[in-house]
């Protein structure tokens, strides 16, 4: 939350507008109210936090200019006793929403700010976004009302009208296609991909099945055009122009199996559809979610070394679950705000390859041995928690979805400029001795930006141990994988 502290009973705040009905991911988003408020409706004002934080929010000097100057013609116009001071507030929905939706409607005076620009920060699900300045009449009364609106006509006849008319609305202009869509995770992944206001194109891939899909999606009122492809003949067509492939393609766990035990399926779904990519949206991002990660991603990599085209910064598996995972556990453990909760997870993506590193745990905490031992066990058996509590019904379809959309988001920000973006991701890494490994990662236009080799320093003796015994497992699936790649290459 953002404050400036101008004087006396007015607070102005910006909130988030209660159309927006879903926040993605923890980001800001919505669209964006300015209010002024009499500080009586406002029962606990928020911290004071310098203005300099505000110029973050809105990224150009020129709306941060013009939001500036509203500002101050706001104090000088408004009529105010002497009072304690009050506060402008910028917040997000979880600390705006429900104070806004408490007080009663405002009426508008005119003034909106509308940006070609895109908000990086406002990014996430939305279909719109702008800011309106409001005033509230029963607090300036009709007189102050019209003078301050009349103030700003007369600024909007001297210069021209269009000087205050900036979009927050993010650009929609990368392609997305989805390789799976039809599947338990597909359809969830899709939804919420329709959602980001940077998707302009969505194309949905399956063998079968995904014609409805794409239909049922495509009512949707959000920016993105959604198109089906269906079957290998239209592989090609689905992935043209692509700039984000993601492939959840695949079999789903069942009751007893680990994710090992889908290789042989999955390993040659992934081989056909990561070759497709190579052909056709060569410099896109892949994001692999199909289980065994641990070996899949290996075998895309292979793939794309035999097609010539292999960028190492591109390639990416998917393991943000487990992060989700363990930062849900340990904010549940500890009593923290989950929006507050960091836990890096490094290694892979099955089994005790997982690897929690409880003590880089943002905020700080601090865990005894048996609650690191106990959350551990749990992050790494958590997909096997989902698909016996189904009862052989399907695995950990939507919170993959929902991971899996947060890594896509974070993606299309990279893209989009954002330079302060991380994840953490299964990936070609030399900070062990794996040629494959989960950590975190920069992510910028151009792909993985750095990896972050901070996080395995300074590591306690349990994660030390642990990450020294996950290190054979991990090692044996990643061969598994290339060989695979390589022996399927040769049978070619």
């Amino acid at each position: 939350m953002i404050s400036l502290l101008l004087s006396d009973m007015v607070t102005i705040y910006v909130r988030v507008s209660r159309r927006i009905e879903f926040s993605s991911f923890g980001k800001v988003k919505g669209r964006v109210c300015i209010f002024i408020r009499h500080s009586a409706d406002v029962c606990i004002p928020p911290p004071s936090i310098p203005i300099q934080s505000l110029k973050r929010r809105f990224q150009t000097q020129l709306c941060f200019l013009k939001l500036f100057v509203f500002l101050i013609t706001v104090h000088s116009q408004v009529e105010m006793a002497a009072a304690p001071a009050a506060t402008f507030t910028i917040g997000s929905t979880a600390s705006l929403g429900q104070r806004g939706s408490s007080l009663p409607q405002s009426r508008s005076f005119g003034l909106k700010f509308n940006s070609q620009n895109p908000l990086k920060s406002f990014c996430g699900l939305k279909a719109m976004s702008s800011v309106r300045c409001e005033s509230e009449l029963s607090f300036l009364g009709k007189k102050s009302g019209s003078a301050l609106r009349a103030s700003f006509a007369s600024k909007a006849q001297k210069e021209n009208s269009q000087n205050f008319n900036y979009q927050l609305q993010p650009q929609a202009s990368y392609k997305v296609a989805v390789l799976g869509a039809a599947g338990g995770i597909g359809q969830p992944l899709s939804l919420l991909i329709k959602m980001s206001p940077l998707v302009s194109d969505l194309h949905l891939y399956d063998v079968a099945n995904v014609k409805g899909v794409a239909a049922d999606i495509s009512h949707c009122n959000t920016p993105s055009q959604v198109r089906d492809f269906t079957g290998a003949s239209e592989l090609a067509k689905s992935l043209n122009g692509v700039d984000v492939v993601v492939i959840p393609a695949g079999v789903p766990r069942k009751p007893g199996m680990t994710r090992d035990d889908l290789f042989n399926i999955n390993a040659g779904i992934v081989r056909d559809l990561v070759s497709a990519v190579a052909d056709n949206c060569p410099g896109a991002f892949i994001l692999i979610i199909s289980n065994p990660v641990n070996s899949t991603v290996p075998i895309a990599a292979e793939v794309l070394k035999q097609k010539g085209v292999y960028d190492p910064k591109k390639l990416f598996g998917v393991t943000t679950l487990d992060v989700v995972r363990a930062n849900t556990f340990v904010a549940q453990r500890k009593n923290l705000k989950l929006i507050d909760v960091d836990v890096p997870v490094v290694g892979g993506h099955a089994g005790i390859t997982i690897l929690p590193l409880l003590s880089k745990t943002r905020p700080s905490a601090s865990f005894t041995d048996e609650e690191v031992e106990e959350l551990t066990v749990r992050i790494q058996n958590a997909g096997t928690e989902v698909v016996e509590a189904k009862a052989g019904a399907g695995s950990a379809t939507l919170s993959m979805a929902y991971a899996a959309a947060r890594f896509v988001e974070s993606s299309l920000r990279a893209l989009d400029g954002d330079g302060d973006v991380y994840e953490c991701s299964f990936v070609q890494s030399d900070l062990t001795d794996l040629p494959f490994f989960a950590s975190r990662v920069k992510l910028g236009k151009k792909g993985i930006e750095a990896l972050i080799p901070s996080d395995l320093q300074g590591l306690t003796d349990y994660e030390q141990k642990a990450l020294e015994a996950l290190k054979p497992e991990l090692k044996t699936s990643i061969e598994k994988g290339i060989a695979f790649a390589q022996k399927q290459a040769v049978a070619a």
